[in-house]
């Protein structure tokens, strides 16, 4: 195949996303048209360009080089972003039109999968942090265009993610000073006292972008008040693609990591820390976009926990992970929206009984929350047995804290099925109906994926996950079929029974299931955890805004300190001197004569002892 074809996963959706921005608002048909032919031909291409190995090595500027690799990782991301660009652009068309701001957001789109493309193709470190940092523009434009708050949120983001990608910034220029090169290909390095601080600061970089804490206080904001396929598209797949594709680069490639070394339980303990506070969150929220973004939030502490275990059966988890949470969050973004279109709101309070008026929506949400939250035989299930696995292996805690993930996962989507699908019907939801055909494809696709990827679950781990990790690491372990663990499964299946059990408790002690959760959110100490948790008190960038606010207002003293010095002080003083001084010519020549006699023996004193 032509070496060049490697320019085309960039370079297509650039056209898409030229195409939307220039288009007429009036020429719907020809915008929605043009984006599904776009999207439709960008994941052709990506299917075709699969089973490829394409390397492209250009003379750049200043001694750099504009290297491509196509190999079997990128080519399965990049397979995984078409796949999800295309489905989102497919839903987005009946689910933007009438928006003011569609053309803005399918050009977002285009150039987003375009930059996303580039960042995985990128065998330059430095052409990488290009690629990936004009995502942080798109992420800036898509959030934007949303209600009256986008902006501020926005511009939330923003800062979070440019302070990592500043991170990642001194993370590149540090590996590639110590690597000798910045190709990817050919840095190895050893985690010693520089190598682990260049590891740190590109691994902040990786979880910053897949949206892991303490970098993830936007997500929650941003499924309020952005369009709901950006949620979709962004934090819930392409953003989880792109951030845990670069750290197991980083953690397989670039770096040596071996187990129960520091960096390796640095990544664990951050996993760890990620699964159990967003999905504590995620249980008291009462809104539906804004639980599924805490969630997305925690789905990533289960990828960081399996790619830090640095074993085998923890790394293929992670992997197999990522695959599975861009799956099944997705298609539950894509129920919000579906309920958000047909009722007009997510707020869980304004819903109940939609499961009787949206019936293929509540079936892919089922099969999406079972999903997620580890029920067999779905994908979700067997790739936390695996990060369980691996977990275990590492050491109990770890394991303890995905167990309780799992625990509080499947309580919150117990809680959001019922308030949302099941209960009592309002008057005002009485007369909806399901979503469109163009909307409903999208949500059966990757709901009917969940399963396949579940009961086959041999297709993607064998033929997608595995051959990432290689036969040297593998050592000819097949992690496949069925766990072999019993004992992890039993647990698993015990979990998911108290999980029902503890729904049941809070449905009848608060007669409600939207309430169902609030023995754990009153419980003692947890109550005032979460008091403090709902007024931002344990957000990074409020603290961040008051810091801001305090170094400004000392600033402001500051400066108007100064001020009065030169402007008040001085001045006062000058006038007050020449006062006393002015009163001091009185006119009198002996007075005159008897104080130059008086300076004049001063100064003799003051020569002599001198």
């Amino acid at each position: 195949m032509n070496t060049n074809n490697i320019f085309l996963p960039i370079i297509i959706p650039l056209i898409g996303a030229l195409c939307a921005l220039v288009s007429f608002k009036k020429l719907r048909f020809l915008l929605e048209s043009s984006a599904f032919v776009i999207a439709a031909v960008n994941l052709i291409l990506a299917v075709i360009l699969f089973k490829e190995n394409i390397s492209l090595n250009i003379p750049w500027v200043l001694g750099l080089e504009f290297s491509l690799r196509l190999y079997h990782f990128s080519a399965f991301i990049l397979l995984s972003v078409a796949g999800f660009g295309f489905l989102v652009t497919l839903y987005s068309l009946r689910f933007l039109r009438g928006k003011e701001y569609a053309n803005q957001f399918y050009g977002y789109l285009f150039l987003t999968l375009s930059l996303a493309n580039g960042a995985v193709l990128a065998n330059n470190l430095i052409l990488m942090l290009f690629f990936w940092e004009g995502l942080l523009l798109t992420l800036f434009g898509m959030i934007a265009i949303g209600n009256k708050n986008a902006f501020q949120t926005a511009t939330k983001a923003f800062i979070i993610v440019g302070i990592s990608d500043l991170a990642l910034m001194l993370g590149i220029a540090l590996t590639a000073y110590l690597a000798g090169t910045a190709r990817i290909s050919n840095i190895h390095l050893p985690l010693d006292t520089l190598g682990s601080i260049a590891f740190i600061l590109m691994a902040i970089g990786a979880i910053s972008k897949a949206g892991s804490m303490p970098f993830h206080s936007w997500i929650p904001d941003a499924a309020l008040d952005a369009p709901l396929p950006f949620m979709a598209l962004l934090p819930a797949s392409l953003e989880k693609l792109l951030g845990i594709y670069l750290l197991a680069r980083i953690t397989l490639d670039m770096f040596i990591l071996t187990t129960h070394s520091a960096m390796s339980t640095l990544l664990m303990a951050i996993g760890a820390i990620t699964i159990i506070l967003a999905v504590m969150m995620a249980l008291i929220q009462k809104d539906y976009k804004r639980l599924l973004s805490y969630h997305a939030i925690s789905q990533v502490g289960y990828m960081i926990l399996g790619i830090g275990t640095a074993v085998p059966v923890g790394i293929v988890g992670g992997l197999f992970h990522m695959v599975n949470n861009a799956l099944y969050k997705s298609c539950l973004f894509l129920t919000g929206g579906a309920v958000e279109k047909q009722a007009g709101t997510t707020s869980l309070e304004k819903l109940g009984g939609l499961g009787r008026n949206m019936p293929v929506t509540f079936i892919c949400y089922l099969i999406t929350a079972a999903a997620i939250s580890g029920v067999p035989p779905f994908n979700g299930f067997f790739s936390k047995e695996l990060i369980y696995d691996g977990a275990l292996e590492r050491g109990k805690i770890f394991y303890l804290a995905a167990i309780v993930g799992s625990f509080l996962t499947a309580a919150s989507f117990l809680k959001l099925g019922h308030a949302a699908f099941l209960g009592k019907r309002s008057e005002e939801n009485k007369n909806i109906r399901e979503v469109p055909l163009s909307m409903l494809i999208p949500m059966i696709v990757i709901a009917a994926t969940c399963v396949i990827f579940g009961v086959f679950n041999a297709l993607p781990i064998k033929y997608l996950i595995q051959p990432v990790l290689g036969e040297g690491l593998l050592e000819g372990h097949n992690f496949s079929g069925f766990p072999t663990n019993m004992f992890l499964v039993a647990v698993t299946v015990i979990v998911l029974i108290a999980a029902f059990l503890n729904h049941l408790f809070g449905v009848k002690k608060s007669g409600s299931g939207l309430h169902a959760s609030d023995h754990i959110r009153n419980a003692p100490v947890l109550v005032k955890i979460y008091d403090l948790a709902l007024k931002r008190f344990f957000d990074p960038y409020e603290w961040g805004l008051k810091f801001s606010r305090l170094l400004a207002d000392i600033s402001w003293a500051v400066d108007r300190s100064i001020d009065w010095i030169y402007d008040k002080f001085s001045v006062n003083l000058t006038y007050s001197l020449s006062r006393q001084i002015s009163a001091l010519q009185s006119g009198n020549y002996s007075l005159y004569v008897v104080w130059s006699l008086v300076g004049a023996m001063l100064v003799f004193v003051l020569f002599f002892i001198k």
